[in-house]
């Protein structure tokens, strides 16, 4: 398969390079996806835990009561406990002052190393959380899991989409995506296979997450850094010898000249964080923070936080409530593999808006059947068919979630942003991502128990409304390399007006 750039239908422009798709380039991009692992994997186990008896009991007694009572109240207020909620959602706090961090550190001393860190900050974390023996060590742990987050979600989607050949970017930077549902799925598993120990098994549940984090160590200590990362820092020949090795060619002249230009102009800007609030990088400033909040405003994360404990909340059993869990995860991840196959194929625009739509039909059925079965008081049973429905509509949300906004919420802030400004963009992108992660995972329970099934309604909304904010200001960036994406924010009808024509790069438009 041919790398490089082409000109694509929706009307964006690049230069070809020569080279090819190497073994190199995959194995390398493939190991660096397993950062979404340490992401995937918490963001799957925290849900089966919080809903684990011993854990509660131990951890949480007050919610005991708040159970009991509920069953003769409101099904919605089951687990509104803003304690528990912050076991949940204190990681993507401290995510998010990680990623400014880890922002200096990508730029400073290279992408490999802002990953290696993130490991280490997590495999701590995890273990802090196995032989925790109170709330604080809990809290404690999960803000370092935090820190490992926000550092892996820095660096590794910039480092993926500075390795892959253009044509193929988008998916190589969905090996991510597919990492981070694959821990989604591998933590509903041994959450479904922990809950039936006797004791301990939300121990064994924490503890395992320090295998992915073992995992992005290791893998980061071995992989080379990238040619941007290396002219970033003087590197001049060993970043040549890079790019030949990663396109599969000696005649990377036209590419390199591309990035080296990128990068002289990147060293000039002294504060990219003042930089990019100029005119010329309105596009990427807005989407880098409109794109992360409209992520998680979906209601996705409702899902992969608190599925288990959502399902107990709407009458599921204990292990129907777990092994709901693992259906979805399933569904997330062959879901996320539709991705990888199309969005290169279809381009980044029609994703976007083909899963906007399922997700929203898909919010306004699920909120329906609740509210016809509980209604605002909170009183009602499922039946096995109502039941058998809701979780079938959960299974399509998810799917089209995981072949849209999932993985193109991490590949197109990575690949639109200049080199000087790449950095903050992405620690942007994090930021906003953690801290609206966080608002979720804080105040979902409590939204629940006060906004009753309009909760679904809520988000069917907000759902709606990033649909049509991607269809009037989303041009497509389909095989446009990273170096000459201003050219596609030119030629936009919106966003030509702040574009001078001296910030287009890479010479005259061949379209």
């Amino acid at each position: 398969m041919a790398g490089g750039a082409f000109v694509s239908e929706g009307g964006s422009g690049g230069r070809d390079y020569e080279g090819g798709v190497t073994v190199f380039v995959v194995i390398t991009c493939m190991v660096a996806a397993m950062g979404g692992l340490l992401f995937g994997y918490d963001l799957g186990i925290s849900g089966g835990v919080t809903s684990m008896d011993e854990f509660l009991s131990k951890f949480f007694p007050q919610l005991e009561k708040q159970r009991v009572k509920a069953k003769h109240e409101t099904a919605y207020c089951k687990f509104d406990d803003q304690k528990l909620q912050l076991f949940t959602s204190s990681l993507y706090l401290a995510a998010l002052v990680a990623s400014f961090v880890a922002s200096v550190v990508t730029r400073k001393y290279g992408r490999k190393v802002s990953m290696f860190t993130g490991g280490l900050a997590f495999l701590t974390g995890a273990l802090i959380n196995a032989f925790a023996i109170n709330v604080t060590m809990l809290i404690i742990g999960r803000l370092l899991l935090g820190v490992g987050v926000g550092f892996a979600n820095q660096s590794t989607p910039v480092y993926l989409s500075e390795m892959a050949p253009a044509k193929i970017r988008g998916a190589l930077n969905i090996c991510f995506q597919v990492a981070i549902t694959s821990g989604i799925l591998v933590a509903n598993l041994i959450n479904y296979g922990t809950s039936n120990m006797a004791k301990n098994g939300w121990r064994v549940s924490l503890g395992l997450a320090a295998v992915p984090a073992i995992l992005m160590v290791i893998g980061s200590f071995f992989l080379p850094d990238t040619p941007n990362s290396m002219l970033e820092r003087g590197k001049y020949e060993e970043a040549k010898q890079m790019l030949k090795k990663v396109r599969g060619t000696e005649n990377v002249d036209h590419e390199f000249q591309d990035i080296r230009d990128a990068c002289e102009a990147a060293k000039k800007v002294e504060h990219p964080w003042k930089n990019i609030r100029q005119s010329k990088y309105r596009p990427a400033l807005v989407f880098c923070s409109a794109i992360p909040f409209f992520q998680q405003i979906t209601g996705i994360n409702v899902i992969m936080f608190y599925a288990p404990v959502l399902f107990k909340t709407l009458g599921f059993g204990d292990d129907a409530a777990l092994m709901s869990a693992v259906i979805t995860g399933v569904v997330n991840v062959l879901a996320t593999f539709v991705s990888l196959y199309s969005v290169d194929r279809f381009g980044r625009r029609f994703l976007f808006l083909e899963g906007g739509i399922q997700m929203f039909i898909c919010q306004i059925l699920v909120g329906s059947f609740i509210g016809l079965k509980f209604g605002t008081t909170g009183t009602g049973t499922l039946t096995p068919a109502t039941a058998d429905w809701i979780l079938v509509f959960i299974c399509v949300y998810v799917a089209g979630f995981a072949w849209s906004w999932g993985p193109l919420g991490w590949l197109v802030p990575s690949e639109i942003c200049p080199l000087e400004i790449r950095p903050a963009g992405q620690a942007i992108n994090v930021s906003v991502n953690m801290f609206f992660t966080f608002l979720i995972g804080q105040f979902f329970l409590t939204m629940l128990c006060h906004m009753k099934f309009g909760l679904f309604y809520f988000f069917a909304g907000m759902v709606a409304i990033m649909t049509i904010f991607i269809y009037f200001l989303f041009p497509e960036t389909r095989g446009v390399p990273i170096e000459e994406m201003g050219k596609v924010w030119k030629q936009h009808w919106f966003w030509k007006n702040y574009i001078p024509d001296d910030a287009v790069i890479g010479g005259n438009d061949e379209n």
